[in-house]
Protein backbone atom coordinates (compact mmCIF):
# COMPACT_ATOMS: atom_id res chain seq x y z
CA UNK A 1 0.00 0.00 0.00
CA UNK A 2 1.62 3.35 -1.11
CA UNK A 3 2.12 6.00 1.73
CA UNK A 4 -0.23 9.09 2.37
CA UNK A 5 0.84 12.11 0.84
CA UNK A 6 2.36 15.35 2.76
CA UNK A 7 -0.82 17.82 2.68
CA UNK A 8 1.87 20.67 2.21
CA UNK A 9 3.45 19.44 -0.81
CA UNK A 10 4.68 16.39 -3.02
CA UNK A 11 5.23 12.68 -1.13
CA UNK A 12 7.40 10.46 -1.71
CA UNK A 13 7.20 8.60 -5.35
CA UNK A 14 4.07 7.27 -6.37
CA UNK A 15 4.62 3.52 -7.12
CA UNK A 16 3.75 3.02 -11.18
CA UNK A 17 -0.27 2.63 -11.41
CA UNK A 18 -1.28 -0.90 -11.02
CA UNK A 19 -4.47 -1.63 -12.81
CA UNK A 20 -7.32 -2.84 -10.57
CA UNK A 21 -8.54 -6.42 -11.59
CA UNK A 22 -11.72 -8.18 -9.70
CA UNK A 23 -9.28 -8.35 -6.37
CA UNK A 24 -6.72 -5.98 -7.01
CA UNK A 25 -5.94 -3.35 -4.53
CA UNK A 26 -7.79 0.01 -4.90
CA UNK A 27 -5.92 2.70 -6.67
CA UNK A 28 -4.60 5.32 -4.33
CA UNK A 29 -5.37 9.11 -4.53
CA UNK A 30 -2.24 10.25 -6.16
CA UNK A 31 -2.87 7.70 -8.93
CA UNK A 32 -6.40 8.62 -9.67
CA UNK A 33 -4.71 12.51 -9.91
CA UNK A 34 -2.08 11.07 -12.39
CA UNK A 35 -4.67 9.00 -14.86
CA UNK A 36 -6.99 11.91 -14.66
CA UNK A 37 -4.46 14.25 -15.66
CA UNK A 38 -2.90 12.25 -18.53
CA UNK A 39 -6.58 11.95 -19.92
CA UNK A 40 -7.08 15.82 -20.01
CA UNK A 41 -3.98 16.03 -21.58
CA UNK A 42 -5.00 13.68 -24.27
CA UNK A 43 -8.31 15.22 -24.85
CA UNK A 44 -6.84 18.99 -24.63
CA UNK A 45 -4.80 17.87 -27.56
CA UNK A 46 -7.49 15.84 -29.95
CA UNK A 47 -9.42 19.44 -29.46
CA UNK A 48 -6.45 21.44 -30.51
CA UNK A 49 -6.20 19.24 -33.82
CA UNK A 50 -10.11 19.58 -34.34
CA UNK A 51 -10.34 23.55 -34.00
CA UNK A 52 -11.53 25.75 -31.71
CA UNK A 53 -14.98 24.59 -31.53
CA UNK A 54 -14.35 21.74 -29.34
CA UNK A 55 -11.56 23.93 -27.02
CA UNK A 56 -13.02 23.89 -23.44
CA UNK A 57 -13.71 27.09 -21.54
CA UNK A 58 -11.40 29.00 -19.52
CA UNK A 59 -10.92 28.84 -16.14
CA UNK A 60 -12.53 31.49 -14.43
CA UNK A 61 -15.05 31.93 -16.77
CA UNK A 62 -18.47 32.00 -16.39
CA UNK A 63 -20.01 28.26 -17.45
CA UNK A 64 -22.71 27.80 -19.73
CA UNK A 65 -25.98 27.97 -18.49
CA UNK A 66 -27.39 25.38 -20.77
CA UNK A 67 -24.40 23.02 -19.85
CA UNK A 68 -24.64 20.85 -16.61
CA UNK A 69 -22.53 22.24 -13.50
CA UNK A 70 -20.12 19.77 -12.62
CA UNK A 71 -18.33 20.49 -9.05
CA UNK A 72 -14.38 19.87 -9.32
CA UNK A 73 -12.54 18.01 -6.65
CA UNK A 74 -10.37 20.05 -4.70
CA UNK A 75 -7.68 18.02 -4.68
CA UNK A 76 -7.87 17.93 -8.99
CA UNK A 77 -7.09 22.09 -8.71
CA UNK A 78 -3.57 21.98 -8.21
CA UNK A 79 -3.18 19.76 -11.29
CA UNK A 80 -4.78 21.76 -13.48
CA UNK A 81 -3.12 24.74 -12.76
CA UNK A 82 -0.06 22.70 -13.60
CA UNK A 83 -1.74 22.27 -16.74
CA UNK A 84 -0.57 24.23 -19.64
CA UNK A 85 -2.39 27.48 -20.48
CA UNK A 86 -4.52 28.37 -23.81
CA UNK A 87 -2.22 30.37 -25.24
CA UNK A 88 0.67 27.47 -24.97
CA UNK A 89 1.65 24.76 -26.76
CA UNK A 90 -0.10 21.68 -25.28
CA UNK A 91 2.51 18.81 -24.34
CA UNK A 92 3.84 17.27 -28.08
CA UNK A 93 0.88 18.83 -29.67
CA UNK A 94 1.07 22.28 -31.87
CA UNK A 95 -0.73 25.34 -32.24
CA UNK A 96 -3.73 26.20 -34.53
CA UNK A 97 -1.56 28.73 -36.73
CA UNK A 98 0.89 25.97 -36.92
CA UNK A 99 -1.52 23.32 -38.07
CA UNK A 100 -3.34 25.84 -40.46
CA UNK A 101 -0.02 26.73 -41.80
CA UNK A 102 1.04 23.38 -42.35
CA UNK A 103 -1.82 22.43 -44.14
CA UNK A 104 -1.72 25.54 -46.31
CA UNK A 105 1.40 24.44 -47.11
CA UNK A 106 0.58 20.59 -48.16
CA UNK A 107 -2.33 22.60 -50.50
CA UNK A 108 0.37 24.25 -52.12
CA UNK A 109 2.66 21.63 -52.66
CA UNK A 110 0.08 19.73 -54.17
CA UNK A 111 -1.10 21.83 -56.30
CA UNK A 112 2.45 22.95 -57.57
CA UNK A 113 2.85 19.44 -58.06
CA UNK A 114 -0.73 18.57 -60.36
CA UNK A 115 0.56 22.44 -62.70
CA UNK A 116 3.90 20.45 -63.42
CA UNK A 117 2.23 17.29 -64.47
CA UNK A 118 0.14 19.23 -66.66
CA UNK A 119 2.62 21.46 -68.27
CA UNK A 120 5.23 18.42 -68.89
CA UNK A 121 1.64 17.19 -70.44
CA UNK A 122 1.39 20.38 -72.12
CA UNK A 123 4.70 20.35 -73.76
CA UNK A 124 4.18 16.42 -75.14
CA UNK A 125 1.60 17.67 -76.53
CA UNK A 126 3.33 20.88 -78.28
CA UNK A 127 5.95 18.37 -79.61
CA UNK A 128 4.01 16.25 -81.58
CA UNK A 129 1.47 18.18 -82.42
CA UNK A 130 2.44 22.42 -83.18
CA UNK A 131 -0.37 24.56 -82.18
CA UNK A 132 -0.50 28.11 -82.98
CA UNK A 133 -2.23 30.92 -81.31
CA UNK A 134 -4.41 33.76 -82.62
CA UNK A 135 -1.66 36.14 -82.65
CA UNK A 136 1.11 34.13 -84.09
CA UNK A 137 1.64 33.86 -88.37
CA UNK A 138 0.55 30.67 -89.73
CA UNK A 139 3.64 28.77 -91.00
CA UNK A 140 1.98 26.89 -93.54
CA UNK A 141 0.95 28.94 -96.38
CA UNK A 142 -1.02 28.00 -99.26
CA UNK A 143 1.63 28.35 -102.21
CA UNK A 144 0.60 31.28 -104.55
CA UNK A 145 0.09 30.36 -108.36
CA UNK A 146 3.50 30.99 -110.20
CA UNK A 147 2.12 33.23 -112.89
CA UNK A 148 0.99 35.77 -109.66
CA UNK A 149 4.91 35.73 -108.71
CA UNK A 150 6.95 37.50 -111.66
CA UNK A 151 7.87 40.08 -109.53
CA UNK A 152 9.46 38.23 -107.13
CA UNK A 153 12.81 36.78 -108.19
CA UNK A 154 13.28 33.84 -105.92
CA UNK A 155 9.73 32.30 -107.12
CA UNK A 156 11.43 33.36 -111.08
CA UNK A 157 14.38 31.10 -110.59
CA UNK A 158 12.31 28.49 -108.80
CA UNK A 159 10.34 28.62 -112.04
CA UNK A 160 13.18 28.64 -114.52
CA UNK A 161 14.32 25.59 -112.76
CA UNK A 162 11.28 23.53 -112.90
CA UNK A 163 10.74 24.61 -116.56
CA UNK A 164 14.61 23.24 -117.46
CA UNK A 165 13.89 20.06 -115.51
CA UNK A 166 10.86 19.78 -117.80
CA UNK A 167 12.55 20.54 -120.85
CA UNK A 168 9.95 23.37 -121.70
CA UNK A 169 11.49 27.05 -122.46
CA UNK A 170 10.68 30.16 -120.68
CA UNK A 171 8.85 32.96 -122.25
CA UNK A 172 9.66 36.83 -121.70
CA UNK A 173 7.58 39.15 -120.51
CA UNK A 174 6.78 42.34 -123.25
CA UNK A 175 6.77 45.83 -122.32
CA UNK A 176 7.13 48.04 -119.01
CA UNK A 177 3.73 47.12 -116.82
CA UNK A 178 1.88 49.21 -114.31
CA UNK A 179 3.71 48.92 -111.16
CA UNK A 180 0.39 47.62 -109.15
CA UNK A 181 0.25 44.67 -111.94
CA UNK A 182 3.95 43.70 -112.17
CA UNK A 183 3.31 40.96 -110.74
CA UNK A 184 1.53 39.51 -113.73
CA UNK A 185 2.97 38.37 -117.09
CA UNK A 186 2.17 40.12 -120.16
CA UNK A 187 3.04 38.69 -123.46
CA UNK A 188 3.12 39.87 -127.14
CA UNK A 189 1.02 38.70 -129.97
CA UNK A 190 3.08 40.32 -132.37
CA UNK A 191 6.05 37.85 -132.79
CA UNK A 192 4.90 34.25 -133.21
CA UNK A 193 5.57 31.92 -130.21
CA UNK A 194 7.54 29.96 -132.04
CA UNK A 195 10.02 32.51 -132.59
CA UNK A 196 10.28 33.33 -128.83
CA UNK A 197 11.00 30.59 -127.46
CA UNK A 198 12.18 27.05 -129.15
CA UNK A 199 9.90 24.02 -128.30
CA UNK A 200 11.12 20.82 -128.10
CA UNK A 201 9.31 18.43 -130.53
CA UNK A 202 10.81 14.74 -128.13
CA UNK A 203 9.00 16.35 -124.86
CA UNK A 204 5.76 18.36 -126.40
CA UNK A 205 3.30 17.28 -128.22
CA UNK A 206 2.63 18.33 -131.95
CA UNK A 207 -1.18 18.76 -130.75
CA UNK A 208 -0.42 20.38 -127.66
CA UNK A 209 2.15 23.09 -129.75
CA UNK A 210 -0.29 23.82 -132.17
CA UNK A 211 -3.18 24.23 -129.15
CA UNK A 212 -0.41 26.18 -127.56
CA UNK A 213 0.29 28.81 -130.45
CA UNK A 214 -3.88 29.29 -130.54
CA UNK A 215 -4.31 29.99 -127.06
CA UNK A 216 -1.22 32.41 -127.63
CA UNK A 217 -2.56 34.15 -131.03
CA UNK A 218 -6.05 34.40 -129.12
CA UNK A 219 -7.81 32.23 -131.70
CA UNK A 220 -9.26 29.84 -129.42
CA UNK A 221 -11.45 31.87 -126.84
CA UNK A 222 -13.81 31.75 -123.97
CA UNK A 223 -13.75 29.25 -120.96
CA UNK A 224 -15.84 26.51 -122.82
CA UNK A 225 -13.95 26.75 -125.97
CA UNK A 226 -10.40 26.54 -124.16
CA UNK A 227 -10.98 23.46 -121.73
CA UNK A 228 -12.94 21.86 -124.82
CA UNK A 229 -10.11 22.08 -126.87
CA UNK A 230 -8.01 21.23 -124.05
CA UNK A 231 -9.56 17.98 -123.52
CA UNK A 232 -9.77 16.70 -127.10
CA UNK A 233 -5.84 17.38 -127.09
CA UNK A 234 -5.63 15.32 -124.26
CA UNK A 235 -7.52 12.44 -125.80
CA UNK A 236 -5.19 12.45 -128.42
CA UNK A 237 -2.30 12.40 -126.22
CA UNK A 238 -3.39 9.53 -124.33
CA UNK A 239 -4.13 7.82 -127.59
CA UNK A 240 -0.62 8.33 -128.54
CA UNK A 241 0.85 7.38 -125.35
CA UNK A 242 2.72 4.33 -124.95
CA UNK A 243 4.13 2.94 -121.30
CA UNK A 244 7.78 2.46 -120.74
CA UNK A 245 8.92 -0.53 -119.74
CA UNK A 246 9.48 -0.97 -116.03
CA UNK A 247 6.88 1.85 -115.53
CA UNK A 248 2.93 1.96 -114.48
CA UNK A 249 0.86 3.82 -116.52
CA UNK A 250 -0.95 5.86 -113.60
CA UNK A 251 2.40 7.16 -112.55
CA UNK A 252 3.99 7.43 -116.09
CA UNK A 253 1.39 9.29 -117.40
CA UNK A 254 0.78 12.17 -115.14
CA UNK A 255 4.23 12.73 -115.09
CA UNK A 256 4.38 13.07 -118.97
CA UNK A 257 1.16 15.35 -118.63
CA UNK A 258 3.08 18.06 -116.60
CA UNK A 259 5.85 19.38 -119.18
CA UNK A 260 2.84 19.57 -121.57
CA UNK A 261 0.33 21.61 -119.24
CA UNK A 262 3.34 23.60 -118.16
CA UNK A 263 4.00 24.60 -121.90
CA UNK A 264 0.34 25.57 -122.23
CA UNK A 265 0.55 27.63 -119.25
CA UNK A 266 3.56 29.54 -120.53
CA UNK A 267 1.11 30.49 -123.80
CA UNK A 268 -1.67 31.66 -121.63
CA UNK A 269 -2.66 31.31 -118.05
CA UNK A 270 -5.07 28.49 -117.73
CA UNK A 271 -8.64 29.51 -116.56
CA UNK A 272 -10.24 28.06 -113.83
CA UNK A 273 -12.68 25.29 -116.04
CA UNK A 274 -9.12 24.13 -117.78
CA UNK A 275 -7.72 23.89 -114.03
CA UNK A 276 -10.69 21.96 -112.48
CA UNK A 277 -10.92 19.65 -115.73
CA UNK A 278 -6.93 19.08 -115.20
CA UNK A 279 -7.61 18.07 -111.80
CA UNK A 280 -10.09 15.91 -112.75
CA UNK A 281 -8.16 13.86 -115.32
CA UNK A 282 -5.24 13.62 -112.94
CA UNK A 283 -7.50 12.18 -110.16
CA UNK A 284 -8.76 9.39 -112.60
CA UNK A 285 -5.90 8.38 -114.30
CA UNK A 286 -4.25 7.86 -110.55
CA UNK A 287 -7.12 5.72 -109.52
CA UNK A 288 -6.71 3.49 -112.65
CA UNK A 289 -6.92 0.04 -111.44
CA UNK A 290 -3.48 -2.21 -111.99
CA UNK A 291 -5.10 -4.83 -113.43
CA UNK A 292 -6.46 -3.28 -116.16
CA UNK A 293 -4.30 -4.06 -119.33
CA UNK A 294 -2.78 -0.42 -121.38
CA UNK A 295 -5.34 -0.10 -124.13
CA UNK A 296 -8.30 -1.27 -121.85
CA UNK A 297 -6.56 1.94 -119.41
CA UNK A 298 -6.41 4.35 -122.35
CA UNK A 299 -9.77 3.73 -123.82
CA UNK A 300 -11.28 3.98 -120.35
CA UNK A 301 -9.70 7.39 -119.39
CA UNK A 302 -11.24 8.55 -123.16
CA UNK A 303 -14.34 7.74 -122.18
CA UNK A 304 -14.22 9.84 -119.38
CA UNK A 305 -13.10 12.68 -120.48
CA UNK A 306 -16.29 12.20 -122.91
CA UNK A 307 -18.61 11.73 -119.73
CA UNK A 308 -17.03 15.13 -118.62
CA UNK A 309 -17.42 16.92 -122.09
CA UNK A 310 -20.83 15.84 -122.42
CA UNK A 311 -22.05 16.35 -118.40
CA UNK A 312 -20.16 19.00 -117.41
CA UNK A 313 -20.47 21.24 -120.61
CA UNK A 314 -22.99 20.10 -123.08
CA UNK A 315 -25.93 18.91 -120.87
CA UNK A 316 -25.14 21.68 -118.36
CA UNK A 317 -25.56 24.53 -120.80
CA UNK A 318 -29.14 22.80 -121.95
CA UNK A 319 -30.06 22.33 -118.95
CA UNK A 320 -29.30 26.23 -117.74
CA UNK A 321 -30.74 27.22 -121.10
CA UNK A 322 -34.28 25.61 -119.77
CA UNK A 323 -33.85 26.90 -116.49
CA UNK A 324 -33.22 30.81 -118.29
CA UNK A 325 -36.44 30.52 -120.72
CA UNK A 326 -38.62 30.83 -117.23
CA UNK A 327 -37.00 34.13 -116.81
CA UNK A 328 -37.43 35.54 -120.22
CA UNK A 329 -40.98 37.12 -120.87
CA UNK A 330 -42.62 38.57 -124.07
CA UNK A 331 -41.45 42.10 -124.85
CA UNK A 332 -38.56 41.87 -122.61
CA UNK A 333 -35.22 44.14 -122.99
CA UNK A 334 -32.47 41.83 -122.44
CA UNK A 335 -28.65 43.85 -122.20
CA UNK A 336 -25.79 41.24 -122.54
CA UNK A 337 -22.32 41.99 -122.12
CA UNK A 338 -19.19 41.08 -124.79
CA UNK A 339 -19.55 37.07 -126.24
CA UNK A 340 -21.05 34.30 -123.93
CA UNK A 341 -21.57 31.33 -125.55
CA UNK A 342 -23.80 29.60 -122.78
CA UNK A 343 -25.79 33.15 -123.16
CA UNK A 344 -25.78 33.16 -126.57
CA UNK A 345 -27.24 29.78 -126.78
CA UNK A 346 -30.27 30.60 -124.08
CA UNK A 347 -31.31 33.64 -125.95
CA UNK A 348 -31.34 31.83 -129.39
CA UNK A 349 -33.09 28.80 -127.68
CA UNK A 350 -35.22 30.58 -125.82
CA UNK A 351 -36.33 32.37 -129.53
CA UNK A 352 -35.98 29.76 -131.83
CA UNK A 353 -37.23 26.69 -129.46
CA UNK A 354 -39.47 28.27 -127.25
CA UNK A 355 -40.97 30.88 -130.07
CA UNK A 356 -40.65 33.99 -127.36
CA UNK A 357 -40.35 37.53 -128.66
CA UNK A 358 -37.65 40.06 -126.88
CA UNK A 359 -35.44 42.02 -127.61
CA UNK A 360 -32.00 42.08 -126.76
CA UNK A 361 -29.14 45.16 -125.94
CA UNK A 362 -25.82 43.76 -127.00
CA UNK A 363 -22.78 46.18 -124.98
CA UNK A 364 -19.48 45.76 -126.35
CA UNK A 365 -15.90 47.47 -125.07
CA UNK A 366 -12.39 47.64 -126.46
CA UNK A 367 -10.11 46.57 -127.68
CA UNK A 368 -11.42 42.81 -127.89
CA UNK A 369 -15.02 44.28 -129.03
CA UNK A 370 -16.23 40.43 -128.91
CA UNK A 371 -20.40 41.62 -128.67
CA UNK A 372 -19.70 41.79 -132.33
CA UNK A 373 -19.74 38.35 -132.38
CA UNK A 374 -22.60 38.09 -130.52
CA UNK A 375 -24.53 40.20 -132.72
CA UNK A 376 -23.79 37.94 -135.73
CA UNK A 377 -25.06 34.43 -133.87
CA UNK A 378 -28.86 36.18 -132.47
CA UNK A 379 -29.19 38.45 -135.65
CA UNK A 380 -28.43 35.23 -137.74
CA UNK A 381 -31.36 33.66 -135.91
CA UNK A 382 -33.88 36.69 -136.07
CA UNK A 383 -33.55 38.39 -133.13
CA UNK A 384 -33.98 41.85 -132.58
CA UNK A 385 -30.79 43.68 -131.69
CA UNK A 386 -29.08 47.20 -130.80
CA UNK A 387 -25.70 46.97 -130.30
CA UNK A 388 -24.06 50.05 -128.40
CA UNK A 389 -20.66 50.74 -126.49
CA UNK A 390 -20.07 50.24 -122.41
CA UNK A 391 -19.55 53.91 -122.12
CA UNK A 392 -23.73 54.37 -123.38
CA UNK A 393 -25.21 51.76 -120.47
CA UNK A 394 -26.35 54.61 -118.58
CA UNK A 395 -28.82 55.69 -121.52
CA UNK A 396 -30.23 52.23 -122.22
CA UNK A 397 -30.60 51.01 -118.71
CA UNK A 398 -34.45 52.93 -118.10
CA UNK A 399 -35.55 50.65 -120.95
CA UNK A 400 -33.94 47.46 -119.85
CA UNK A 401 -35.86 44.73 -117.96
CA UNK A 402 -32.79 42.48 -117.26
CA UNK A 403 -29.33 41.99 -117.96
CA UNK A 404 -27.91 38.33 -118.31
CA UNK A 405 -24.20 38.17 -117.86
CA UNK A 406 -21.88 34.88 -118.56
CA UNK A 407 -18.85 34.53 -115.93
CA UNK A 408 -15.65 33.01 -116.40
CA UNK A 409 -15.47 31.60 -112.61
CA UNK A 410 -17.23 31.82 -109.92
CA UNK A 411 -15.25 32.15 -106.73
CA UNK A 412 -15.87 30.50 -103.26
CA UNK A 413 -16.64 33.75 -101.49
CA UNK A 414 -19.86 33.95 -104.21
CA UNK A 415 -17.96 36.95 -106.34
CA UNK A 416 -18.26 36.28 -109.92
CA UNK A 417 -14.87 36.56 -112.39
CA UNK A 418 -15.82 37.71 -115.75
CA UNK A 419 -14.60 39.80 -119.21
CA UNK A 420 -13.10 43.40 -117.44
CA UNK A 421 -16.21 45.65 -117.41
CA UNK A 422 -19.01 43.02 -115.96
CA UNK A 423 -18.58 44.53 -112.95
CA UNK A 424 -19.19 48.00 -113.96
CA UNK A 425 -22.29 46.86 -115.92
CA UNK A 426 -23.27 44.82 -112.95
CA UNK A 427 -22.80 48.05 -110.22
CA UNK A 428 -24.78 50.62 -112.36
CA UNK A 429 -27.78 47.95 -113.57
CA UNK A 430 -28.05 47.86 -109.54
CA UNK A 431 -28.45 51.93 -109.52
CA UNK A 432 -31.33 51.49 -112.09
CA UNK A 433 -32.91 48.73 -109.83
CA UNK A 434 -32.23 45.93 -112.56
CA UNK A 435 -32.32 42.35 -111.66
CA UNK A 436 -28.60 40.84 -112.86
CA UNK A 437 -28.55 37.12 -113.65
CA UNK A 438 -25.43 35.33 -114.36
CA UNK A 439 -25.43 31.99 -116.38
CA UNK A 440 -22.05 29.61 -115.55
CA UNK A 441 -22.13 25.85 -115.35
CA UNK A 442 -20.85 24.49 -111.85
CA UNK A 443 -17.73 23.20 -113.39
CA UNK A 444 -16.07 26.56 -113.24
CA UNK A 445 -16.84 27.57 -109.45
CA UNK A 446 -13.62 27.72 -107.64
CA UNK A 447 -12.24 27.76 -104.60
CA UNK A 448 -10.25 30.51 -104.83
CA UNK A 449 -11.41 33.31 -103.04
CA UNK A 450 -10.44 37.05 -104.58
CA UNK A 451 -12.35 40.66 -103.33
CA UNK A 452 -10.50 42.43 -105.92
CA UNK A 453 -9.24 42.57 -109.53
CA UNK A 454 -5.36 43.54 -108.89
CA UNK A 455 -3.88 40.15 -106.96
CA UNK A 456 -4.80 37.50 -109.64
CA UNK A 457 -6.00 38.31 -113.15
CA UNK A 458 -4.30 38.17 -116.16
CA UNK A 459 -2.66 40.92 -118.57
CA UNK A 460 -3.46 40.76 -122.75
CA UNK A 461 -1.22 42.23 -125.19
CA UNK A 462 -0.75 46.32 -124.36
CA UNK A 463 -0.57 46.82 -128.29
CA UNK A 464 -4.19 46.40 -128.48
CA UNK A 465 -4.71 49.19 -127.12
CA UNK A 466 -3.57 51.30 -129.70
CA UNK A 467 -5.70 52.62 -132.46
CA UNK A 468 -5.02 53.81 -136.03
CA UNK A 469 -7.42 56.93 -136.61
CA UNK A 470 -6.34 58.44 -140.17
CA UNK A 471 -3.22 56.15 -140.69
CA UNK A 472 -1.87 57.53 -137.53
CA UNK A 473 -1.51 55.72 -134.11
CA UNK A 474 -1.41 57.97 -131.00
CA UNK A 475 0.16 55.76 -128.77
CA UNK A 476 2.64 54.28 -131.75
CA UNK A 477 6.05 53.78 -130.15
CA UNK A 478 4.86 53.70 -126.28
CA UNK A 479 7.44 51.33 -125.59
CA UNK A 480 10.17 53.40 -125.08
CA UNK A 481 8.77 56.51 -123.58
CA UNK A 482 9.33 55.38 -120.14
CA UNK A 483 6.41 57.55 -118.50
CA UNK A 484 3.86 55.82 -120.06
CA UNK A 485 2.83 52.66 -119.74
CA UNK A 486 -0.61 50.51 -121.02
CA UNK A 487 -2.70 48.31 -119.32
CA UNK A 488 -4.75 45.82 -120.66
CA UNK A 489 -6.59 43.90 -118.56
CA UNK A 490 -8.82 40.85 -119.31
CA UNK A 491 -10.81 39.97 -115.80
CA UNK A 492 -12.89 41.58 -112.85
CA UNK A 493 -14.38 40.14 -110.05
CA UNK A 494 -18.44 41.53 -109.53
CA UNK A 495 -19.08 41.53 -105.88
CA UNK A 496 -21.68 38.45 -104.63
CA UNK A 497 -23.92 41.81 -103.52
CA UNK A 498 -24.50 43.08 -107.07
CA UNK A 499 -25.98 39.76 -108.53
CA UNK A 500 -29.58 38.95 -108.22
CA UNK A 501 -29.10 35.12 -109.57
CA UNK A 502 -27.09 32.98 -110.79
CA UNK A 503 -28.54 30.09 -113.12
CA UNK A 504 -26.00 26.69 -113.18
CA UNK A 505 -27.00 23.36 -114.43
CA UNK A 506 -28.27 22.43 -110.10
CA UNK A 507 -30.83 25.23 -110.45
CA UNK A 508 -31.33 28.77 -109.84
CA UNK A 509 -28.97 29.82 -106.77
CA UNK A 510 -27.92 33.10 -104.90
CA UNK A 511 -24.17 33.51 -104.87
CA UNK A 512 -23.80 32.57 -101.23
CA UNK A 513 -24.66 29.11 -101.98
CA UNK A 514 -21.51 28.49 -103.81
CA UNK A 515 -19.64 27.27 -101.16
CA UNK A 516 -22.16 24.86 -100.52
CA UNK A 517 -22.42 23.34 -104.26
CA UNK A 518 -18.16 23.38 -103.89
CA UNK A 519 -18.09 21.14 -100.56
CA UNK A 520 -21.14 18.84 -102.41
CA UNK A 521 -18.60 18.37 -105.70
CA UNK A 522 -16.20 17.54 -103.17
CA UNK A 523 -17.88 14.64 -101.56
CA UNK A 524 -19.19 13.58 -105.02
CA UNK A 525 -15.77 12.87 -106.16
Amino acid sequence: MAERAAPGGAGPEAAAPVPAGPQGPELSREEKLQLRKEKKQQKKKKRSEKGPAAEPPELGTAPDPGQPRVAAHPASLPALADGPSDGEKPAGGKSKAELRAERRAKQEAERAQKQAKKAELSQAATAAKPRLTPTEPQSVVKRLPEHVQVDDPAAQRKLAKKLERQQVPLRQDYGTKVNLFSHLHQYSRKKPLTQQMSIPSTVIHPAVVRLGLQYSQGIINGSNARCIALLEVFKQLIRDYSTPPNEELSRDLVAKLKPHISFLNQCRPLSASMGNAIKFLKKEISCLPDTLREEEAKEKLQDTIDKYLREKILLAAEAISRSAFEKINDNDVILVYGCSSLVNRTLCDAHVKKGRAFRVIVVDSRPRLEGRETLRRLVRKGIHCTYVMINAISYVLPEVSKVLLGAHALLANGSVMSRVGTSQIALVSKAYNVPVLVCCETYKFCERVQTDSFVSNELDDPDDLIVLRKGQAQLGGWAENKSLRLLNLVYDVTPPDLVDLVITDLGMIPCTSVPVVLRVKNVDQ
